[in-house]
């Protein structure tokens, strides 16, 4: 898999972390269906249903669940259904995103101006989206860091001094001034350019709520003076249009952006380079070869020392995160509008449900994990099984929702997020680290290894870097590919290669443009790699971070997610034939197709390659020859050929991997998927393996809300709860000014009290007016942000109460008995959200006094008998 793609659908010491110890840290009681190796379930059945119809496929059995968020109104109206449980998890984005490329001679484009753009973020009204077309199931953003993540912590002074809110009329000055600047002219309320109107198209797309919001965002821009041409499009459509092509094209101007996301982060590397620098491949232009191109080179630096990890503390880490949160809000090339609190429903019964701290029920653990009593198959709706844009490849495919969803059921990751704290966990792959760093360097030994693309062949490395990972892959390599050849060193060593010869090769980059531009930053950092033992490999890579967990995953170039000769096959098919291409740009370049492993024809092309092989005895040699020892023998290859040849005429598809389900059946008209589960006795987990349940996140309690007393030391005091070591930031602002007075970390009492103090000579400074008071808490173990906003009035003394004195006369009398009005109330249905501990602590309670209530009526019934 490209590694760019992979870490974007996610410790001088040693440092080895086992799967189990964080797990049971979290884990709640669950019991799994059985004990075998593999899933909890026999089957899975994915099936298409729209979002309209999803509820009542639920009702009449057609599925067990739904993992595409429902939309308010319909999650809504399954509240107060019995069977029912409805799983809310903040894994949606939506943003606007810009076309800022300059228009032909003779024409305008208004986003090709950055004050335009800027101008944007005060006509999208947050507010009015989040409560009333999400109807309060959603959040305000303001850049890419969701208002519920670690990283918000360092960002959100920055994003409050920006000071963004919906004001039209600062926008329409913005915009005016920049427009009249640029040679554009307001004619009866309208924009023109060289006496021809500004027209701007909009790409809305349909599915969800994102119709009203770009229907109200247009609308906005329409009182501005543009003339807005409203292209509503489904998914494949619209992101062949918008992704695909040349943005000097103008195919489009604007498009409402939804994104999903599959695991907590905590300390983010990937995310601020994937939205606000050009250099990864995901700004306009796309890094595609002839591609106009959006370029920013301060943010290119700054994002690159992120993810390379380019600081010496944690401090300067966030402080070039901050610097780029800011260039980015400045640019708006894309404006951010929500975090959305997707709705997923699932029958009440369904058990080993893993709630990913973003991505809920959605994240790669629950399908593994779930079931229902009595009954070995589940039911899965989505929005699609398949769209013209569904693509099943692993270097520049599953770039959708759709195909991902039922990739990570079939595949297992070397490392993922822990779905609590969002660090870099082993999930099937083991690590030990090494670091000198920041400063110090490690020597590389005398038989470590490099791909040479221009001679074609592993060459020896000498010199230093700064980090060394020992990856264990022992759980691969004593188990087997789905279609029963043992994983072997030869897949790690061939996706290796894959990586640098696509780079590194003259050829090959031409032809992957994209894919190579935005890979090689990554791949510079590794200088050598050495085979410790059949099943161990150490990497040498120039990265440092002052956790050890993101350098393993970082040093996690091998992605084991196919046996090489599928790749061996589609390279061959890509760089050699040239008949199919793995990236949709480089599709519709050369006019080949999008190469698909789930695709009859596509798949028939990669399958004549392997049969070539065959028959031709044709193996790759220089890829598996190192230090004068070949890790694949003919015979060896031959039965490879040979076992995916015959997977194929089973299957239908060229889909092998090693996870804990089989892709049995793909049928792209029918809307349809069938995984069957992976049962070898090789495979290293059974479901309660893999179970984590519902972490506490942080709740408040209680805030001993108070005036300020000016020139006085203020504290509040405020209850929380959650697990973990609990902790509050706040900040004191001017809500008029805007200016921050005063910013610190709550001092702790106990462990879940906490005192807020402002100082005597902060609050010196006040005036008697209202201050708003920001409060943040946060678990370090759980990447979780709770905001609450709260104003205080500051006064120069507060009054006491006057005291008056009364005689209490004394009345006795005799209680009246009234009787109970009854009240036939439904009971409220259960919203599903990760459990706070005082929500725990209050069923316990009420459970205990439960039992004691019935044991003291079977008492007294059992002393009347």
């Amino acid at each position: 898999m490209n590694k760019i793609s992979k870490h974007i659908l996610i410790f001088s010491i040693i440092f080895l972390l086992t799967f189990n110890s964080i797990n049971l840290a979290f884990a709640q009681a669950y019991e799994p269906p059985h004990n075998k190796k593999g899933p909890a379930v026999d089957k899975i059945l994915f099936k298409a249903f729209a979002i309209e119809i999803a509820p009542t496929a639920l009702e009449k059995g057609d599925i067990d669940l739904y993992i595409f968020s429902l939309r308010t109104q319909e999650a809504k109206a399954l509240i107060a259904k019995p069977d029912v449980k409805l799983y809310q998890a903040p894994a949606g984005l939506i943003s606007l995103i810009l076309n800022p490329a300059p228009a032909p001679e003779g024409e305008l484009n208004p986003f090709s101006i950055r004050e335009v753009r800027y101008a944007m973020q005060f006509l999208v009204n947050r507010e009015f989206i989040v409560s009333q077309i999400y109807r309060g199931l959603a959040l305000p953003m303001y850049t890419h860091v969701s208002p519920l993540d670690y990283d918000y912590l360092i960002v959100k002074d920055a994003i409050r001094k920006a000071g963004i809110r919906y004001d039209p009329e600062f926008a329409r000055k913005l915009i005016n001034d920049a427009m009249v600047k640029a040679g554009a002219e307001l004619k009866d309320g309208k924009w023109f350019y060289k006496d021809k109107p500004i027209v701007l198209k909009f790409i809305v797309r349909i599915e969800d709520e994102r119709r009203e919001v770009g229907d109200l965002i247009a609308s906005e821009l329409s009182k501005m003076g543009f003339q807005v041409e409203r292209i509503y499009q489904l998914f494949g459509p619209a992101i062949f249009k918008v992704y695909s092509t040349d943005p000097k094209v103008f195919e489009w101007h604007m498009y409402t952006e939804g994104w999903g996301r599959g695991a907590v982060e905590k300390y983010d590397f990937a995310s601020v380079n994937q939205f606000l620098a050009p250099w990864l491949g995901n700004m306009p232009g796309w890094q595609e070869f002839g591609f106009w191109q959006y370029e920013n080179k301060e943010l290119d630096e700054i994002g690159q020392r992120i993810f390379r990890g380019d600081f010496k503390n944690l401090e300067e880490r966030n402080e070039l995160y901050r610097k780029a949160v800011e260039l980015g809000i400045q640019e708006s090339v894309r404006i951010w509008i929500a975090t959305i609190m997707n709705n997923f429903p699932f029958k009440k019964d369904i058990q080993g449900v893993t709630l990913d701290m973003v991505a809920g029920p959605k994240a790669l653990w629950t399908l593994r994990t779930a079931y229902l009593p009595n009954k070995n198959e589940l039911n899965v709706g989505n929005l699609w099984v398949w769209t013209e844009r569904t693509t099943w490849n692993p270097i520049g495919g599953f770039r959708d929702v759709y195909s991902v969803d039922i990739w990570n059921q079939i595949r297992d990751p070397p490392l993922w997020r822990h779905p609590f704290t969002g660090l870099p966990i082993p999930f099937r792959a083991n690590y030990k680290v090494e670091t000198k760093g920041p400063d110090g360097k490690l020597d590389i030994p005398s038989d470590a290894f490099i791909w040479d693309a221009k001679a074609k062949r592993w060459v020896s490395v000498q010199g230093k870097a700064t980090s060394k990972v020992i990856f264990n892959y022992a759980n691969y390599m004593k188990s087997k590919w789905h279609h029963g050849i043992p994983i072997s060193m030869a897949d790690v060593l061939y996706n290796i290669y894959q990586s640098f010869d696509m780079v590194y090769s003259e050829e090959k980059s031409k032809i992957e443009f994209a894919i190579a531009t935005t890979s090689k930053p990554y791949l510079e950092a590794f200088k050598g790699f050495r085979i410790l033992n059949s099943t161990s490999l150490e990497v040498y890579i120039d990265f440092w971070h002052f956790l050890p967990d993101y350098i393993a995953e970082y040093g996690s170039l091998v992605s084991l997610s196919m046996p090489w000769e599928i790749l061996y096959a589609m390279d061959d098919l890509v760089f050699v034939k040239r008949r199919a291409a793995y990236s949709d740009t480089a599709a519709q370049k050369f006019n080949v197709p999008w190469i698909s492993l789930v695709m009859d024809d596509h798949a028939r092309l990669v399958l004549r390659n392997l049969r070539e092989f065959s028959s031709k005895q044709i193996i790759p040699k220089e890829v598996f020859d190192i230090n004068g020892k070949s890790y694949v023998n003919l015979e060896e290859a031959l039965n490879r050929y040979k076992a995916s040849e015959e997977w194929f005429s089973s299957k239908g598809n060229l889909v092998i991997s090693n996870g804990p389900f089989i892709l049995n059946k793909f049928d792209s008209s029918a809307q349809f998927a069938e995984l069957i589960a992976y049962r070898d006795d090789t495979y290293p987990f059974t479901p309660k393996d893999l179970y984590f349940g519902a972490a506490g996140v942080p709740e408040i309690i209680k805030i001993d809300e108070k005036p300020l007393l000016i020139g006085k030391e203020n504290a509040l005091d405020i209850t929380l709860a959650g697990v973990g070591a609990l902790r509050i930031l706040y900040s004191l602002y001017d809500p008029v000014s805007n200016e921050l007075l005063y910013a610190a970390p709550a001092k702790e009492l106990t462990p879940n009290k906490f005192s807020l103090v402002i100082p005597s000579q902060v609050s010196s400074k006040l005036k008697e007016k209202n201050y708003e008071l920001i409060i943040n808490a946060y678990s370090e173990d759980v990447s979780y942000v709770i905001e609450k906003k709260i104003l205080l009035q500051a006064k120069e003394k507060i009054e006491e109460p006057k005291m008056t004195i009364t005689t209490p006369t004394t009345e006795i009398t005799t209680p009246k008995e009234e009787k109970p009005k009854e009240t036939r109330e439904e009971a409220p249905r259960e919203v599903v959200q990760p459990l706070g501990i005082n929500s725990l602590i209050l069923g316990i309670i009420v459970a205990v006094v439960i039992i004691l209530a019935a044991g003291f009526f079977l008492l007294r019934k059992k002393a009347k008998s």
